[in-house]
């Protein structure tokens, strides 16, 4: 099934759901990073996240940003996510691997660590982005998330992410968001129901490996609530907007003498994107069109 992400509606607009599944480009962010098990299911369920976050924003360049830093061996993470529906993300420590935890899953909150912070910014696409702290509460992701929506966006929330990852990569990877808006947060029946079946559920990826579309797994939570669900299906994907051009851009910063050093001792410079892992190689011809233009600049100024 391809990677996407769709929205609903139910009560008559007072509650919000939205549902994304991200197997696809999981799998991708896992083989870009060379990913262990915990670690690509630390990322895959942020990724998962920032897009359920992003989707709710306004300006087509609007984004968000997740960054997690626990105490646990994995260091920390961050994921960049958009409602263009792009994503891409990475972790500290790729290679860190756990055994499984006392219910025979992913150790995710070992390795993110269970004392920290998750800090997300929102840049709405003009003026200046919002950013709001929260300490950890749990290290697995979904319930740390779900925590800040309370704290910072006082919005009664349920966040269900999973990443189902084993010998052949990922093979089902996705979350549910479903918000209770203040129109109907004073239906104490409603909010009762609704959070007693978002608890019953065993996992969202066990509902896709069962073959479950997203808008099946809506009608299963909401369709005796007025569920409404919007026609559009929004596409997914792994995308980073680094480029050779960038690079060269941020290697201006150095200075001259910085760069000459760079020709002296390795006749070229060579940079990593964090983001999505791709290798740029700038040779020393690159470098001396830099100095001149940097120079160049200089003596106009």
């Amino acid at each position: 099934m391809a990677d996407q992400l769709i929205r609903a509606t139910a009560a008559d607009g007072g509650i919000r759901a939205v549902g994304v599944i991200t197997t696809r480009l999981t799998e991708e962010a896992r083989q870009r990073h060379q990913l262990s098990y915990v670690a690509t299911a630390a990322l895959g369920r942020s990724m998962a996240s920032g897009l359920l976050l992003a989707s709710s924003m306004k300006h087509p360049e609007s984004r968000v940003n997740i960054r997690i830093k626990g105490d646990g061996p994995l260091g920390g993470l961050l994921v960049d996510a958009g409602l263009d529906g792009t994503v891409r993300g990475y972790v500290e420590h790729p290679d860190v691997e756990l055994p499984p935890n006392a219910k025979g899953k992913l150790d995710v909150s070992g390795a993110v660590g269970q004392e920290g912070y998750l800090y997300v910014v929102r840049d709405v696409g003009y003026g200046y982005p919002y950013s709001s702290t929260v300490e950890l509460v749990s290290g697995e992701i979904g319930e740390d998330v779900a925590h800040y929506l309370v704290s910072s966006e006082q919005t009664p929330s349920a966040l269900v992410v999973g990443v189902f990852v084993g010998a052949e990569g990922v093979t089902a990877a996705g979350g549910l968001l479903i918000q209770v808006l203040p129109k109907a947060a004073q239906d104490e029946a409603l909010v009762e129901k609704l959070a007693s079946r978002v608890e019953s559920l065993a996992g969202f990826t066990p509902l896709l490996q069962a073959g479950k579309s997203l808008g099946e797994i809506f009608t299963e939570l909401l369709g005796d609530m007025g569920l409404e669900i919007f026609p559009e299906t929004q596409m997914l994907r792994f995308h980073c907007g680094c480029s050779f051009d960038r690079v060269l851009g941020a290697l201006k910063i150095l200075g001259t003498e910085e760069i000459r050093d760079m020709i002296a001792k390795d006749n070229g410079a060579e940079a990593t994107c964090h983001f999505c892992n791709t290798v740029y190689q700038a040779e020393a011809k690159h470098l001396e069109d830099i100095i001149t233009e940097i120079e160049s600049a200089e003596s106009c100024g």
